[in-house]
């Protein structure tokens, strides 16, 4: 990486760069190199997420979050974009967030120019926060309010979802959220992958059973309605052609592996995979995914997605097996809580 002219570092981005691809040095903290030494350096590249009270944030392609001290850093520069390094399904990031909006449906929506905001009991925040996709027809200060407003009718915490490195209104109004306290909350990545090959793993599909409806078993085995049910199969039920699948268990007891698919015309969204603790590493997981794969693809879908948390290893690694590439991440910002 060259960051120098005339054989000095220098600091090319600032605040105002927040939302762009950069490239930063830093120093390592108490290595012990010799001056000059390499080792006294760490390079990082990737989307600048914030630089808030000193301290600057960065996502890399992987959805890794790198955070330091603005103190630490040498020197900086805005990047172009990164090339894929696989190339997935073709689409853009508006496709994607407007597909999986239908797909992962609120039971409450309002709209604030190409805001919309979402409202289902509190169940998911991809259900309970407002989704920008594009100008709001006010000023910023003025929407966020009616957002405020709008939430707090509702009794949920106000969130907005924020993608990362999208175009520059994103961007402002990560700074606007910034700037009153809201917190940087759930880091996520969009994947996508062909569909075809999910199909075709060789996992055993057979006993894999498909439902247009989750029953009770299901979403026991899902565990994450809470005790909002309605909320949630209004949410899980939600969507184009919507399918639910289980791998039984035992006689007399619920399903060990669950699964969602969404099929939107050419994609299908993948969604509530779940594996009971005592039965996962056995390729449950693929099995179930294998197997919507195969309806997703008799009903003309090409193409999968799926929204996951940063951090979630196990889940990354099943991915990554199952072909899917990072098409773009994603954070929310949360008003503070009173």
């Amino acid at each position: 990486m060259e960051f120098t002219t005339g054989g000095r570092l220098e600091i090319r981005i600032s605040t105002a760069d927040v939302g762009k691809r950069v490239s930063v040095r830093r120093l390592n903290p108490s290595t012990g190199a010799s001056e000059g030494s390499s080792e006294r350096f760490t390079d990082t590249v990737g989307t600048l997420t914030s630089w808030e009270g000193g301290v600057l944030r960065i996502t890399r392609r992987t959805g890794e979050i790198v955070t330091f001290d603005e103190a630490s850093l040498v020197a900086g520069k805005v990047v172009p974009g990164a090339p894929p390094r696989r190339r997935g399904p073709a689409a853009t990031v508006r496709e994607l967030q407007e597909i999986a909006a239908r797909g992962w449906p609120a039971r409450e929506t309002a709209r604030l120019g190409a805001w919309t905001l979402r409202a289902a009991g509190g169940f998911t925040a991809r259900a309970n926060s407002v989704l920008p996709l594009g100008p709001c027809g006010l000023p910023l200060p003025e929407a966020v309010d009616r957002v405020s407003a709008w939430y707090a009718e509702r009794s949920l915490p106000a969130m907005i979802q924020i993608t990362t490195g999208d175009p520059e209104q994103d961007a402002l109004l990560d700074a606007e959220l910034a700037r009153r306290g809201w917190t940087e909350e759930r880091h996520a990545l969009v994947r996508t992958a062909a569909l075809a090959p999910m199909a075709d793993t060789g996992a055993a599909t057979e006993h894999v059973r498909l439902s247009r409806t989750p029953d009770e078993a299901w979403l026991r085995a899902y565990g994450r309605t809470g005790g909002r049910s309605e909320d949630a199969l209004a949410v899980l039920g939600g969507g184009p052609s919507v399918w639910f699948a289980a791998v039984p268990g035992a006689p007399g007891e619920g399903p060990v592996a669950v699964g969602r698919c969404v099929v939107d015309g050419r994609w299908a969204g993948f969604s509530a995979v779940a594996v009971s603790p005592e039965h996962r590493r056995r390729g449950l997981a693929t099995q179930v995914m294998a197997r919507l794969a195969e309806q997703a693809l008799s009903e003309g879908a090409s193409a999968a997605y799926l929204q996951v948390e940063t951090g979630n290893g196990a889940a990354a690694s099943l991915y990554d097996e199952l072909g899917f590439t990072t098409h773009h991440t994603y954070h929310y910002r949360c008003a503070a809580r009173p």
